[in-house]
Parts: C-alpha cells; sequence; structure tokens
C-alpha cells in the first residue's frame, strides 16, 4: 500500500506537470501503523499534522499497545471504576496518566506518560512510623511540596523506624523503590517557601539504613547519611524484579536508623514512590 502511494502521481493543471501526493493524501489506515510504532507523546505530534493523522492518532489498536499489562486490574481493583473501561483506549491512556488516588487517599496510581509504565506512591499516613502517634516525636504538618496535603515530621526521637507493606499485580520489569525525604521543616513565609534547619541533628553520626524484600525471594539493602537540608531527596532502597505480571508481587521495605547512642530528629517524611526502573532513572536526574 504504502509503495502505491509513494510512486504514484496526480494529475496536474491541463500542460502542467504530474503533482505528487501530499502529506494529506495519506490514508487514515496507513497513518495509523505508522502511530503504532511511535510513543505516545510523538504521536501526539503527528496528530497535529493533518486531519488523516489526527483521525488515525485515536484507533484503540495503538493505545491498546501503549497501556500496561495490568491496566484492567488497575481500573478494577485498584481504582474500583469499571466504567473507565467504557472510554475509548486514548481516553483512558489519558486518564490513567493522571494522579489517581486510592485507599482513602493514602496512595496514589500514574502512568508515565511518555513510556505508559506503572507509577506508584504511597503516603506517610499508609506507613507503619514507630512513634507516630506521640507528639513528643512526631506530627503531621500541612505542605504544598507534596502530593498529600500534609507529610511527617520528626522532632526528635531515638529510635527511627518507618516500614511499608505492599500488594501490586506490575507488569514485567524491574523497579526501584525510593524514600522521598526532607532534613528540615518547611513553612510559607512572605509567600515563599522557607526551609527551618534549628531541630536537624543526628543524622551524620550513623548512616541510615534502607531494605527491600519481595514474596518471591529477593532482597536489597543499602545505607546512607541523610543530608542536605532544605531540599526533598530520594533515597534508593533497592530494586526488584516482576517476571510474572499475573500474579500479585508483596513488597516489604523499611527505612532505620536504630542507634539508641543518640537522638536524630528535624526530617520530613513524604512518601515511599515506586517506579520502573527507566523512568526512575529520569526522575532522580530531574530532582539533582
Amino acid at each position: 500500500m504504502g509503495a502505491n502511494i509513494s510512486g504514484a502521481v496526480v494529475e496536474g493543471d491541463e500542460g502542467g506537470p504530474p503533482l505528487r501526493p501530499r502529506l494529506g493524501d495519506i490514508p487514515e489506515s496507513c497513518a495509523a501503523l505508522v502511530l503504532a510504532q511511535l510513543d505516545p507523546p510523538e504521536i501526539c505530534k503527528l496528530a497535529r499534522l493533518n486531519r488523516s493523522f489526527r483521525s488515525a492518532s485515536s484507533a484503540d489498536f495503538i493505545w491498546d499497545s501503549k497501556l500496561p499489562s495490568n491496566y484492567r486490574f488497575i481500573v478494577e481493583k485498584v481504582l474500583g471504576d469499571t466504567n473507565l473501561l467504557n472510554l475509548q483506549k486514548k481516553e483512558l491512556y489519558a486518564r490513567l496518566c493522571r494522579r489517581n488516588p486510592f485507599d482513602a487517599g493514602t496512595k496514589e496510581i500514574w502512568l508515565d506518560k511518555n513510556t505508559g509504565g506503572v507509577c506508584l506512591s504511597i503516603s506517610s499516613k499508609a506507613l507503619m512510623i514507630t512513634g507516630i502517634d506521640d507528639r513528643r516525636y512526631w506530627s503531621h504538618i500541612s505542605t504544598e511540596e507534596s502530593r498529600y496535603p500534609t507529610v511527617a515530621y520528626l522532632q526528635q526521637i531515638w529510635w527511627f523506624e518507618v516500614d511499608g507493606e505492599f500488594e501490586f499485580q506490575f507488569p514485567v520489569g524491574t523497579y526501584s523503590l525510593f524514600f522521598r525525604l526532607q532534613l528540615g521543616k518547611s513553612s510559607k513565609r512572605l509567600g515563599r517557601w522557607v526551609c527551618y534547619s534549628e531541630q536537624i541533628h543526628g543524622w551524620d553520626i550513623k548512616p541510615a539504613r534502607l531494605q527491600l524484600t519481595t514474596s518471591d525471594g529477593q532482597h536489597a539493602e543499602s545505607q546512607c547519611y541523610l543530608d542536605n537540608p532544605g531540599n526533598w531527596v530520594l533515597y534508593h532502597a533497592g530494586d526488584f524484579v516482576v517476571e510474572n505480571p499475573n500474579v500479585l508481587t508483596e513488597i516489604k521495605f523499611s527505612l532505620t536508623q536504630i542507634d539508641c547512642t543518640h537522638t536524630k530528629g528535624g526530617l520530613c517524611v513524604d512518601a515511599a514512590l515506586i517506579f520502573p526502573s527507566s523512568v526512575a532513572k529520569e526522575v532522580r536526574s530531574s530532582c539533582s
């Protein structure tokens, strides 16, 4: 089909040279085959070329290949909104690329708009934090620097431990888990966010320990010193690999600093984040 188009000519005015076909003469079915080979951002760019590409860009078979293999699990089991399955696949892709809260708003799921990779966020309120209910140690403070209305703020404690558990049906791939933390307490002053560092202490004496385990026996562990006051930092807990997309993978993860020879404090805990590892590299580079 494509060869016939490329070699075709259109008769010009009487006596004039024949006219070659224009881009707008490409049949919509051919345009759709071209778009199916591209990434979502490239599809959206070409959709602005002409009517054929614009119409072709809405074809379900194009966007079905861009959606993650577990999109029905996300819609039915996680979001609990089967009406989304009635949308065109292009509209469903766009809907899932937005922030989609679940579990009473304590978690969020979204697709990376460039790759369709599944990304997840687990807020501090969905984590198990030692001493979180004791106001001598912890408090929840309002913020505009998070996906969530509040973050957990540590004044001072001897035993620092944050644990999390999450079960999900992941598409095949390698995933990275991070904790999003900030040393210092931010508040708005004269329209600007200012970080107060008076309570920061204890993090430079011993490193924090990050761990991750999965239900199929994978384990990752690392240590690092918490630093860079006044900035939100992604601390890498580890990677895990999903080979079977049809089973639930249970993840357990933790962040600890339990050397009780000294106190530590002045830390904001926002969330745990899970990204496909390819997406994680871009996210970390944009944060650095």
